[in-house]
């Protein structure tokens, strides 16, 4: 089940952008716009704004260190749905592996009207240029809490993020994560996390999955990387 993943500890990651032209996006314009009004068609929330991709990457037993460089939202999902035809780059981001006070696992399961509807896995996003900072460093700590909020309901009191981090890198998706734990048992943070997601006014999960072990791995449902990242971790235990 793991591939080809490498899974490493690290005591921290940086992170910097720099201005950096993407020739593949430049030579296939039309067909990521051909792309984009697909999937408008399909999801007409989804907005074109600017995120960061990864453009180089390098993983001591230390530190992560990467750079980014801005491109178009379409061009990131067009470059996926087309099955990641440049090599050369990578989807980079932070994500927080979410259990409870038990150890159980929280998944959650994204809504209809997003791009990966049906899909399971914990809270994260692409990093945008909200996460840029004013010495072009991209606070990636930042986006994990930032999108753990936006995505769950849950704020910083209601859990402790670990100070270690494991990059998963099943190229060209790489997923730097934290061990977050909330103050609860899954069973129970699962439930509040419906309670709040109910609340909102247009949720980005439709539901949450609790994951304890190897059976409870689902992989039609659930990204490789997280496969690789769950047949891991129980391992380690």
């Amino acid at each position: 089940m793991r591939g080809d993943a490498v899974i490493t500890r690290v005591s921290s990651v940086h992170a910097r952008s720099e201005i950096r032209r993407w020739r593949w996006a430049d030579d296939n314009r039309e067909a990521i716009s051909a792309n984009w009004q697909r999937r408008i068609a399909d999801k007409p929330r989804m907005f074109n704004g600017r995120v960061l991709l990864l453009g180089d990457i390098s993983v001591t037993p230390e530190t992560c260190s990467s750079i980014y460089f801005e491109v178009d939202y379409a061009d990131l999902v067009a470059w996926i749905d087309m099955g990641y035809p440049d090599a050369s780059v990578g989807n980079g981001f932070a994500m927080g592996a979410l259990r409870g006070s038990d150890g159980a696992f929280i998944c959650g399961i994204m809504a209809d009207h997003t791009v990966n509807a049906g899909r399971v896995y914990f809270a994260a996003g692409t990093p945008d240029r909200s996460d840029l900072r004013s010495d072009g460093t991209v606070d990636l700590a930042g986006s994990l809490t930032r999108e753990l909020i936006e995505e769950t309901g849950l704020h910083e009191g209601d859990y402790i993020v670990s100070d270690e981090w494991i990059v998963v890198q099943r190229w060209p998706t790489v997923a730097m994560m934290r061990m977050v734990t909330l103050n609860v048992p899954a069973e129970e943070g699962a439930a509040e996390i419906r309670a709040r997601i109910a609340a909102q006014t247009l949720p980005e999960l439709q539901g949450v999955r609790i994951v304890r072990g190897l059976d409870d791995i689902d992989p039609a449902a659930m990204p490789l990387f997280l496969q690789s990242f769950f047949a891991w971790t129980f391992d380690q235990r």
